[in-house]
C-alpha cells in the first residue's frame, strides 16, 4: 500500500492543497515561509506524536474563532483537515483493515480516510470561555477567544480529532467512531521524521554521549537487541562485569575498611561491595564512544573530530534505517503504508553529497525493502538545487505563496497563505519556430534537460531573468548591484538564448514566477539579390526580427519597426508577470551632435552606451570610429560581427573597468523588475 495523494485544510499557511505522493521519493521545495514545514506538520499532529495547537489554525481563521458566538452571525468554528487516500491491492490487502472505509468488498483501486480536528461542543465552550473571561459592561473581554483557547489545556479539552470514510469519487464523508478511526488510520500508515534540526555536535564537545554514539545506542536497542545477539552480547559484558568486579574489590579495598570501621555498616550487616552491573545497552550508550580510523594508522579520533556534513549524513543514514527496520520489526498489524519525511538534508553537506544524497538514501534502505518487498515513501523537503536536480522534474510539488482570491493588495498586505503545485500535473503545448514546430513532447524533454543540466535555482527565487548568453551573464550582476531593492531579492538567471526563452513562458505561468526577458532585436532582411535572410544593421529599412521569443511574445508582426513602437506598457506582458526588453533606438552624443543610434545586440548596446572606450587605451583601441556620425550605426554592427570580436573576452575586459553604463533596454527591464518586487508584499510568518 502507497499514499497516493493528501487534501490539506485550514492548516498554517494552508487553506487547501493538494498534494499528491510519488511511489519513492517528493521533493517539496519553495522559497522560505512558502508552507512546506506546514505540509509535513500536519501529519505530525495528525498521525505522529504532537499535539494541535492554537496557531495551527490559519490567521484568517483564529480572526473567525474570535467573532464566533453561538446565537450570532458567526456561529461556526473554523476544523482543521487531511484527507489520506491510499492505493489498495485487493489481492493482497488485509480487508479486516479496512473494513470501516469500504461499503463492499468488490476491487477497489484506493481507500480513503479523512481526519479533523474540530470543536466537540460550541455550547460548552462559550460557558467555559464566559465564566473564564466575562464581559464587561462594554461588552469587551480581558482575553479573545483564541487567545483562551492558547491557554495550557484548553484547546485540546474542547477539539478532538475525529475520522471519516471517504467515497472514491464523491465527496461523501461517513463517520467513524473515534477509537475505530484511530486503529484503522494507525495500522495503514506510519510515519517518520528525520527533522531538520539535527543539532549534530561541533568540534568544541566532547565525544561522550554525543548524538552519533546516541544514535548508535538508540538502533541497538531498537533492532538489534534480540535472542541471538542478545545473549552474545549478554555473555561479553557478563564476562567484563566479572573482571571490572575484581578490580574495584581491589582498587576500593583501603575506602571500604575505613566505611567498616566507622560502623557504616555494622558487623552483623552484610558488607559493602562494589559490582559492575552493566548491561549491552547502557555499555554502547554510556561508556563506548564512536571513533574515526583512517587506513594504514595504527591512530583512530574521537568524533568529535571529523566535519559536521560528515556526521549529520551518517545521522540521517542511521535514523532512516532504524526507522525502517522498526517498522519491518513490527509483529503485530504492522501499517501498510510507511512514509519517511526528511527535512533540509542538505545541512553541512558539500554539493557534491546532495547531488547523489537521494541515490545514497536508496543504497540504504533498498536491502531490506526487497526482502520484505515493499520499501517506505519518501518526502523530501529541500532548499537545494543540488538535490532537486537530482531527482525526477515530476516528482517535484513546488510551494508558492500567494493571496486568498478574495483578498486585495492594498487592504491585505501579507501573503498569508499557500498554493502547492504538482509538477507532474505540468503539460506543454507545441511551440512555433522559424521552421516548423517544437512539439509538446520535445520541448518538455528540452525544459526538463535544461534546468537539470544547469543547476537551476529557478524553485527557490522571488523572480527570474531569462538572458541570451555568456556576456550577459557575466555582466547582469553587475547590473542589478545598481538597483538597491534587487540586492536583496533572491533571483535565478537564465541563460536560455533568443530561440529558447518563449519555452519557458508555461512553465513561469504554472509556476506563477515573475520573470525578465532580456533578448537581442537581431535584425535580419533578404539581400537586394534574393535568398535567405542575414543579418543587418538594426536601422535598415525593411528588417525584421529572427528572434523566435520574441516572434513568439509578439505574434503581430516580426518588423524592427513595429518591435521600436511599442511601449514599456505593451512589453509587459502575461498578466503582469512578464517583461520582455530588448533593443531600441536611443540618442547619444556622438562628435558634439546628438545621433539616434540602434543596437542589434547586447554587445552593439554596451558600446554605443561607453564610447569612451574606443581610444587608444581603451578596451576597442581596435575600432576606428568613422567621421561621419550617419555612418556609426553601420561600423559599430560590422565591427562586432567580425570573427576578430570575441564577445565573452569584450564582457570581461568591461567587467574590469570601473566606469561604464549598462545598456538603456537592460535598465528599463531591471526598473520594471525592481517595482514588481517591491509591489509583492512579504509572506506572514507561519511556516
Amino acid at each position: 500500500m502507497k499514499i497516493q495523494r493528501a487534501i490539506i485544510e485550514n492548516f498554517r499557511r494552508i487553506d487547501r492543497a493538494v498534494l499528491s505522493f510519488e511511489d519513492k521519493e517528493t521533493l517539496f521545495v519553495g522559497p522560505n515561509n512558502s508552507g512546506k514545514t506546514s505540509a509535513t506538520s500536519i501529519f505530525r499532529c495528525f498521525v505522529g506524536p504532537r499535539d494541535f495547537k492554537i496557531h495551527d489554525f490559519p490567521l484568517a481563521k483564529l480572526a473567525q474563532i474570535d467573532r464566533f458566538e453561538p446565537d450570532g452571525e458567526d456561529s461556526e468554528l473554523p476544523y482543521i483537515r487531511l484527507d489520506l487516500w491510499l492505493s489498495l491491492d485487493p489481492e493482497s490487502v488485509e480487508f479486516a483493515r479496512v473494513a470501516s472505509l469500504i461499503s463492499e468488498l468488490s476491487p477497489i483501486p484506493e481507500v480513503g480516510i479523512g481526519c479533523s480536528y474540530s470543536i466537540n461542543d460550541p455550547d460548552l465552550l462559550w460557558r467555559d470561555y464566559t465564566s473564564a473571561f466575562p464581559a464587561d459592561d462594554t461588552g469587551k473581554r480581558k482575553r479573545s477567544l483564541s487567545e483562551y483557547l492558547g491557554l495550557e489545556g484548553n484547546l485540546k479539552r474542547h477539539f478532538s480529532i475525529k475520522y471519516d470514510a471517504l467515497k472514491t469519487g464523491t465527496e461523501e464523508r461517513e463517520a467513524i467512531a473515534p477509537a475505530e478511526g484511530k486503529r484503522t488510520l494507525r495500522s495503514l500508515l506510519r510515519v517518520d521524521f528525520v527533522d531538520a534540526q539535527r543539532h549534530v555536535q561541533d568540534d568544541e564537545e566532547t565525544s561522550r554521549g554525543s548524538k552519533l554514539s546516541s544514535a548508535f545506542a538508540s538502533f541497538y536497542r531498537e533492532n538489534l537487541q534480540h535472542a541471538e545477539a542478545g545473549a552474545e552480547a549478554v555473555r561479553i559484558v557478563e564476562e567484563n562485569n566479572d573482571r571490572l568486579t575484581g578490580h574495584y574489590k581491589t582498587s576500593f579495598a583501603e575506602l571500604l575498611g575505613i566505611l567498616k570501621g566507622l560502623g557504616v555498616p555494622s558487623a552483623h550487616e552484610r558488607e559493602l561491595k562494589i559490582v559492575s552491573t552493566l548491561g549491552a545497552e547502557e555499555a554502547l550508550r554510556g561508556t563506548t564512544d564512536l571513533f574515526y580510523s583512517e587506513n594504514n594508522t595504527p591512530h583512530a579520533l574521537p568524533e568529535a573530530y571529523n566535519g559536521l556534513g560528515f556526521k549529520n549524513l551518517i545521522l540521517m543514514a542511521i535514523q532512516l534505517r532504524d526507522y525502517q527496520v522498526q517498522w519491518a520489526n513490527t509483529e503485530e498489524d504492522r501499517p501498510l503504508c510507511h512514509v519517511i519525511f526528511i527535512e533540509e538534508p542538505e545541512v553541512h553537506l558539500h554539493a557534491q553529497v546532495q547531488q547523489t544524497f537521494v541515490n545514497n538514501m536508496w543504497a540504504i534502505l533498498d536491502g531490506l525493502a526487497e526482502a520484505e518487498g515493499v520499501g517506505p515513501q519518501l518526502v523530501i523537503t529541500t532548499h537545494s538545487s543540488h538535490i532537486l536536480n537530482s531527482a525526477d522534474f515530476e516528482k517535484v510539488r513546488y510551494f508558492r505563496r500567494c493571496r486568498r482570491q478574495d483578498e486585495e493588495p492594498a487592504t491585505h498586505p501579507l501573503l498569508s497563505i499557500s498554493e502547492v503545485y504538482n509538477l507532474r500535473d505540468f503539460q506543454m503545448q507545441a511551440v512555433p519556430t522559424e521552421d516548423g514546430e517544437i512539439s509538446a513532447e520535445d520541448a518538455l524533454k528540452f525544459l526538463k534537460r535544461y534546468l537539470t543540466l544547469t543547476h537551476c535555482d529557478l524553485m527557490f527565487a522571488d523572480a527570474a531573468i531569462l538572458i541570451e548568453g555568456a556576456s550577459e551573464r557575466i555582466l547582469l550582476p553587475a547590473m542589478v548591484k545598481r538597483f538597491p531593492s534587487l540586492r536583496s531579492a533572491y533571483l535565478t538567471i537564465l541563460e536560455v538564448g533568443g530561440a529558447y526563452a518563449h519555452i519557458f513562458a508555461e512553465l513561469m505561468a504554472f509556476l506563477h514566477i515573475p520573470y525578465l526577458v532580456i533578448t537581442d532585436i537581431d535584425s535580419v532582411k533578404t539581400p537586394e539579390g534574393g535568398g535567405r535572410k542575414t543579418a543587418c544593421c538594426a536601422k535598415d529599412e525593411g528588417a525584421v526580427t529572427s528572434n523566435n521569443a520574441l516572434k513568439s511574445f509578439f505574434v503581430e508582426d516580426d518588423s524592427i519597426e513595429f518591435l521600436r513602437s511599442l511601449s514599456p506598457a505593451q512589453q509587459t506582458q502575461a498578466d503582469g508577470s512578464r517583461f520582455v526588453a530588448f533593443q531600441k533606438p536611443v540618442e547619444i552624443q556622438f562628435r558634439g551632435a546628438p545621433v539616434l543610434v540602434h543596437g542589434r545586440t547586447f554587445e552593439e548596446a554596451m558600446i554605443y552606451e561607453n564610447l569612451g572606450w574606443c581610444n587608444d587605451d581603451g578596451i576597442l583601441s581596435d575600432l576606428a570610429l568613422p567621421e561621419d556620425p550617419a555612418a556609426l550605426n553601420q561600423e559599430i554592427f560590422e565591427h562586432v560581427k567580425r570573427s576578430t570580436f570575441k564577445k565573452v573576452e569584450f564582457a570581461l575586459h568591461v567587467l574590469s573597468e570601473d566606469d561604464w553604463q549598462g545598456p538603456e533596454y537592460i535598465r528599463e527591464g531591471l526598473a520594471w523588475l525592481a517595482e514588481k518586487l517591491d509591489a509583492q508584499p512579504q509572506a506572514a510568518d507561519q511556516p
